[in-house]
C-alpha cells in the first residue's frame, strides 16, 4: 500500500513595514508567505497595529514604535518579531514577552560601518571639512591662504569612548591607528587582555573622564539608565575646545542643553548622525558651522544592509523549524 503524502507545512505570514535590499526581499518571498511593501512610507500607528494582527511575524525597523498598548491590540496571531537592525529600544520587549510574542534583532553587522563613520564624524569636525566643501560648492573659494580652514590634528587628542561594546571597541581600534589616546567608561570594566590590546584606559567616573578628553564618542544604547546620560550638567563639565561625536541613539545627550553650549562656544563642535526626536531635528542646529548632520547614515552600507537581512531570514527560519531564534532577545540584555 503507498504511503499517504505527508501534509505540506503551510508557511509563516510576515509583514515587513518597511522596503528592504530587493534580494533579501526576494528570499524573502521564497521562504515564506510575506507582505512587502511598494512604497518606504512609515506605517502609522493604526497601520502597524493591523499588520501585527494579520501576520506571525512582523519585520520592523527603528522607525516603528512598538509600546505596550500597541502590543496590546495585536491579538494572538504575533509570536515573533524579527526587528531589522540591532537597537530594539523602539520596541517594549519585556511587554513583548508577557504576551508570549518573542523579539530577536541583527547584532553585530553594523559595527565596522558604525565605527568607520564615527572616524569620519571626528575628521569631518575637527578638519572643518563640511565649511570647505560649502564653500567649493558655492563658488566663493579665492585660492590657498595659510590662515584659511584651519582646523586640529586628531593625532595625540586623547578621545573618550562612552560605551565600550562592539562598535566601541571598534572605534579604539580605529583611533589607536590615527595615533589618538584612547579612553572609555563603561557599565562594565574590559578584561585587561582587552584593554591592553585596545591600548585603552578606563574611567569609573564618567565626570572625571569627560572633563578631561578632547573629544568625546558617544556609543552607548538607549536605555533608561543612558537616557539623557549627557546632560547640561555633565555637558558643561567638557573643555571649551572639546567635541563631541554620537554614531549611537539621540537619547543619551540632552539636545537642546547640548545646542546651547555649541551656540554659545563652549564646546567646540559636534557630529552627529542620531538626534534626540529622530528626524525631527532642533533647527537652532542647522544654523551651526561648527555641527556636522548625517540622517542616520553610520550603518547605511549595501554589505550592511545584506548581512541584516540575512540575520533576519535566518532567524525566521530557526523560529519556523521550532528553534529559539539564534539573535533572541531576552530582557536580561536591556
Amino acid at each position: 500500500m503507498a504511503a499517504s503524502p505527508s501534509p505540506v507545512r503551510q508557511k509563516l505570514k510576515i509583514a515587513v513595514t518597511r522596503r528592504l535590499p530587493d534580494a533579501v526581499e526576494t528570499r524573502m518571498k521564497e521562504l515564506f508567505d510575506v507582505d512587502l511593501r511598494d512604497d518606504d512610507r512609515k506605517l502609522s500607528r493604526d497601520e502597524l497595529v493591523q499588520a501585527m494582527k494579520g501576520c506571525d511575524v512582523l519585520v520592523p525597523t527603528v522607525t516603528d514604535q512598538i509600546d505596550a498598548n500597541m502590543l496590546a491590540q495585536a491579538g494572538e496571531r504575533l509570536k515573533l518579531i524579527a526587528n531589522f537592525g540591532a537597537g530594539i529600544d523602539h520596541i517594549d520587549v519585556t511587554s513583548a514577552r508577557q504576551r508570549g510574542i518573542l523579539v530577536s534583532n541583527t547584532p553585530g553587522v553594523v559595527t565596522e560601518d558604525t565605527a568607520d563613520m564615527t572616524l569620519a564624524l571626528i575628521l569631518a569636525v575637527t578638519r572643518r571639512i563640511p565649511e570647505g566643501l560649502a564653500e567649493m560648492q558655492s563658488g566663493r573659494w579665492g585660492g590657498w591662504a595659510p590662515t584659511a580652514h584651519l582646523g586640529g590634528r586628531v593625532g595625540g587628542r586623547r578621545l573618550g569612548i562612552l560605551g565600550m561594546g562592539r562598535i566601541g571597541q571598534a572605534v579604539a581600534r580605529r583611533a589607536n591607528v590615527f595615533g589618538m589616546q584612547v579612553h572609555y567608561h563603561n557599565r562594565k570594566r574590559l578584561r585587561p587582555e582587552i584593554e591592553d590590546d585596545l591600548q585603552a584606559t578606563y574611567w569609573e567616573s564618567l565626570d572625571q573622564m569627560l572633563a578631561r578628553m578632547d573629544i568625546i564618542s558617544v556609543n552607548a544604547p538607549h536605555t533608561p539608565s543612558t537616557f539623557h546620560l549627557l546632560n547640561a550638567r555633565r555637558l558643561k563639565l567638557l573643555k571649551p575646545s572639546a567635541v563631541v561625536v554620537n554614531t549611537s541613539r539621540g537619547e543619551v545627550i540632552d539636545e537642546n542643553a547640548l545646542t546651547r553650549m555649541l551656540r554659545a562656544n563652549e564646546i567646540a563642535g559636534a557630529g552627529l548622525d542620531v538626534f534626540e526626536h529622530g528626524h525631527e531635528i532642533n533647527p537652532r542646529l542647522r544654523e551651526l558651522s561648527n555641527v556636522v548632520l548625517l540622517p542616520h547614515m553610520g550603518s547605511a552600507t549595501v554589505e550592511g544592509r545584506m548581512e541584516m537581512g540575512e540575520k533576519v531570514i535566518i532567524n525566521i527560519k530557526t523560529f519556523a523549524d521550532g528553534h529559539r531564534p539564534p539573535d533572541l532577545v531576552v530582557p536580561s540584555m536591556l
